[in-house]
C-alpha cells in the first residue's frame, strides 16, 4: 500500500513537471513558496514566527521520503538539490523578517516636514536618532 501511494505520487509529480515543462528545480523553488505562502494564510501566523517555514521543512521531507519510498533508496545528489531548491527562499524570506526590526531599532520618530514649509509634500524627512535626514 505505502509502496502504492509513493508510485501515485510520483506519477503525479511527473505529471506536473510534464505539463509545465519546467526544470525539477524551478518547480521545487515554486513548490517551496507556494506551501510557504499556503501556510501563512491557513494559520495567519506572520513569515516571521517559523510555522510558514516549518510547514515547507515538513512538506519536503514529505516528498523526500516518498521519493525514497518510490526509487527504492536514496538518490543523494539529487535530494540535496531538492531540499537546498525548496527551502532556499522560505528560509531567506522567514529570517528577513525577522532580522528586519533589529535593523530598524535606530528609528526613533517619524516625523513628516512641516507641511506649510512643504505644501506639496515633497521631501519627507524622519528624525533617526537625534539626526534629520531627508528623503
Amino acid at each position: 500500500m505505502v509502496k502504492w501511494v509513493a508510485a501515485e505520487y510520483h506519477r503525479f509529480i511527473d505529471w506536473i513537471g510534464d505539463g509545465t515543462g519546467l526544470p525539477d528545480t524551478v518547480l521545487h523553488i515554486h513548490a517551496g513558496l507556494a506551501v510557504f505562502v499556503a501556510a501563512r494564510l491557513l494559520t495567519g501566523r506572520s513569515f516571521g514566527t517559523y510555522i510558514p517555514f516549518l510547514a515547507v521543512v515538513l512538506a519536503e521531507g514529505g516528498n523526500e521520503v516518498l521519493d525514497r519510498l518510490n526509487y527504492g533508496s536514496w538518490r543523494w545528489a539529487d535530494t540535496i538539490s531538492d531540499i537546498i531548491h525548496t527551502l532556499a527562499w522560505p528560509l531567506i524570506i522567514t529570517l528577513g523578517v525577522r532580522i528586519r526590526p533589529l535593523l530598524s531599532h535606530r528609528v526613533e520618530a517619524a516625523v513628516p516636514v512641516d507641511e506649510a514649509a512643504d505644501p506639496f509634500g515633497q521631501h519627507d524627512a524622519r528624525v533617526v536618532a537625534g539626526e534629520r535626514l531627508e528623503r
